[in-house]
């Protein structure tokens, strides 16, 4: 059964779900819309440079905006220099976020030569870089890690022992190597591993793409809470249909017309925001959230050949205004299980 709540410190986040931080997808609007949906516990930021947030580089700083109803929000930080990471944590501290997140799980080369992944090389470093975030901020502390760099340098469970002792209060575990990217299963084994190894929460991510699954990892590994990612970006009703599935045991699929509704609406939000990069986030959505409409592809094909956001926003109404579809359900199952709120608490 996915747990109801969770625990960090005083912080209570409940039901016992995440949106995974993910670059270029996890900003303030689409982390509403999340919010909007209803069943996820937590929002996380995209990750963001430390050293761009220390530096006020005025686009580093964009990822932080958020507003007051993503509470409860978790900030992620990249970067390699103890120092800076601790600078960049206290400022995002003075922020309002709930709490902060060392990324250990970018795969990027971009990243990885400057945190991410590549710290899971230097475990010193690594732990320099605890110990100095945990003394620079009173706000809980967490980290997301992948299981290492490559198949022979597997150190999750290392790695979130280290970190328990410095002082950090909840692990992410994301359960394939560096040199895996996203190919390949996630080893949930590992998820189970480290929740043996360390007392405080462990939180499971990776191959969780429906309700089923999320129930699933928790049985297989123990889990204390379920963190999705890119099922999320394609389907972001998912952590509403886990609260369904967890009070009823079924849930409810989006209809052509709530998929109209979402799509057009984020676009509108994209178009007021005046985002720089507005197109672009309007094309990539359009082919996220088509998963699962008839004839997607032709309006994927329709959008990708738009060249402003007022004809991206022209083929998402007429692709649509060909009607609606049956809401569908997945279920019954075995109902065993009690609701869950899906409500937020920062708690006290």
């Amino acid at each position: 059964m996915i747990p109801a709540s969770y625990q960090i410190r005083d912080l209570t986040i409940r039901p016992a779900t995440i949106l995974a931080p993910m670059a270029g997808v996890t900003d303030t609007l689409f982390r509403r819309v999340i919010r909007g949906l209803g069943g996820c516990g937590l929002l996380m930021t995209e990750f963001t440079s430390s050293e761009g947030i220390t530096r006020s580089a005025k686009k580093t700083l964009r990822y932080l905006y958020f507003q007051e109803d993503e509470h409860p929000i978790t900030a992620q930080l990249f970067g390699a220099n103890p120092q800076v990471m601790a600078e960049a944590a206290r400022m995002v501290e003075d922020l309002g976020y709930d709490a902060v997140d060392i990324n250990l799980g970018c795969p990027a080369k971009k990243v990885v030569k400057c945190g991410g992944s590549g710290l899971l090389r230097d475990l010193p470093l690594l732990g320099e870089i605890f110990r100095a975030v945990r003394a620079a901020v009173k706000i809980p502390l967490t980290i997301k890690l992948r299981a290492g760099w490559d198949e022979n340098s597997v150190v999750a469970v290392d790695v979130a022992k280290m970190a328990e002792d410095a002082g950090v209060e909840g692990v992410a575990v994301h359960p394939r190597t560096r040199t895996q990217g996203y190919s390949g299963s996630a080893d949930w084994s590992l998820i189970a591993a480290v929740k043996r190894a360390v007392r405080i929460p462990v939180i499971g991510n990776g191959d969780v793409n429906s309700p089923e699954d999320a129930e699933r990892i928790v049985d297989v590994t123990g889990c204390d809470a379920v963190m999705i990612g890119r099922a999320a970006a394609t389907n972001p009703w998912i952590f509403r249909q886990m609260a369904q599935y967890v009070a009823t045991g079924c849930y409810d699929t989006p209809t052509d017309a709530d998929r109209y509704q979402l799509l057009s609406g984020y676009y509108r939000e994209i178009t007021a925001a005046n985002l720089p990069d507005g197109v672009g986030k309007m094309k990539q959505f359009a082919c996220w959230f088509t998963h699962g409409v008839g004839n997607g592809g032709e309006l994927r094909r329709t959008v990708h050949a738009a060249h402003t956001q007022q004809e991206v926003l022209d083929c998402v109404e007429r692709f649509f205004e060909r009607g609606d579809e049956p809401a569908r359900q997945h279920g019954p199952r075995d109902s065993r299980s009690q609701p869950v709120a899906v409500e937020t608490s920062r708690g006290t």
